[in-house]
């Protein structure tokens, strides 16, 4: 039921219970998700750091997969930060994050195997708390194939 369609008796705190410092947190978070993804996960590979180079020598993947991987994060990390985009944004890079963690654990076995889990937490906060903007997302979508199609 849409919050225009509650009976009058109902109140719009009611049915959104979630408080000022609760949008700011969330906002702040995707701030801090966004800026790591872009500067400290996605720029070393990038940039060929020699750190990511090694791990993704190591996998076998070379510079063309570190440069996608890269991307991909850098993208990500940006979209966090486009409330139209942000839901999306923290689905897309949860995944990520879960291939992440099967090469981690089936490859690297290095000291940051949890990294990726404990990074999928507040992505799939985002997600959650962020579904309006990705079903608004669709719907626009939808809308512009509708007029070409």
């Amino acid at each position: 039921m849409s919050e225009t369609a509650l009976p009058l008796t109902a109140t719009r705190a009611a049915v959104t219970p979630r408080s000022r410092a609760a949008r700011v947190s969330l906002t702040a978070l995707q701030i801090v998700l966004g800026l790591f993804y872009a500067f400290a996960s996605a720029l070393p590979k990038l940039i060929a750091h020699p750190s990511a180079t090694e791990s993704f020598d190591k996998l076998g993947w070379g510079h063309t997969g570190m440069y996608v991987i890269g991307a991909l994060e850098l993208a990500g990390g940006l979209a966090l930060l486009v409330p139209l985009l942000d839901g999306v944004a923290a689905v897309a890079l949860g995944a990520l994050m879960v291939g992440a963690f099967i090469v981690n654990v089936t490859v690297v076995h290095g000291p940051y195997v949890a990294t990726p889990l404990v990074l999928m937490l507040p992505l799939g906060l985002i997600a959650w708390v962020r579904r309006g903007h990705t079903t608004e997302l669709l719907r626009l979508v939808r809308r512009r194939a509708g007029r070409r199609g």
